[in-house]
């Protein structure tokens, strides 16, 4: 049985364990609350931030580093192409872009736009990153526009990736995506292991529901 520790980018990994058909549990890590107070979570991550993963003795943080271990521990899966496919260049990108250069800047957006005093939630950084958050975006649109998933016909891990950073802009900073953005998320979110996903992690889905997208 693996344990995920927590939501936010824990869904990812969630995500791919329902694709993957692998038992797991979402042990929650509230983070509002002080992980401080949580002395199981921080024998887990003494670093404090969420995700982070248990399965047997092995012990790891990083949602994307997380994902490609368990496709490697647990695989082969159409979810990871293999070295040799002429999709993997593309899962590759897109697969680290969707955290690299997508929701790693996106996060601090959302953090001005939310938490930051009124006074600095348009400040010089958080503008920055929301320029560095669309740059990458634009990547995403050209390969959309040839293709329905990010590494060409079929969906992999690299979607996982990108639809959580999307959804991330759209419900944490308030960022207007567009068409072929909301249609490829209208793809990958009705697929059956991502509702699954959802149930899992009902804090991500009460906030959805407070936070309806542009």
């Amino acid at each position: 049985m693996i344990t995920v520790f927590g939501e936010g980018r824990g869904f990812r990994v969630v995500w791919l364990l329902e694709e993957m058909g692998l038992a797991h549990r979402l042990r929650p890590v509230d983070l509002l609350a002080g992980v401080e107070k949580d002395p199981e979570f921080l024998a887990i991550n003494p670093a404090g931030f969420i995700p982070a993963i248990r399965d047997g003795d092995v012990t790891m943080v990083e949602s994307i580093a997380i994902m490609e271990y368990l496709m490697a521990r647990y695989g082969p899966t159409p979810l990871a192409p293999a070295p040799h496919d002429p999709a993997f260049p593309a899962y590759q990108q897109f697969l680290h872009l969707g955290e690299a250069g997508l929701a790693a800047s996106v996060y601090f957006v959302v953090g001005a736009r939310n938490f930051a005093p009124e006074s600095e939630r348009q400040n010089w950084s958080a503008d920055q990153a929301l320029d560095v958050f669309q740059t990458r975006l634009g990547l995403v649109t050209r390969q959309l526009a040839h293709t329905p998933y990010l590494a060409g016909e079929r969906f992999t891990a690299a979607d996982i990736s990108v639809t959580y950073a999307l959804e991330l802009a759209q419900h944490g900073a308030g960022i207007a995506l567009g068409d072929t953005e909301k249609s490829y998320i209208a793809r990958t979110s009705a697929r059956e292991a991502y509702r699954r996903a959802m149930e899992t992690c009902q804090s991500r889905k009460a906030w959805f529901a407070r936070t309806p997208v542009q």
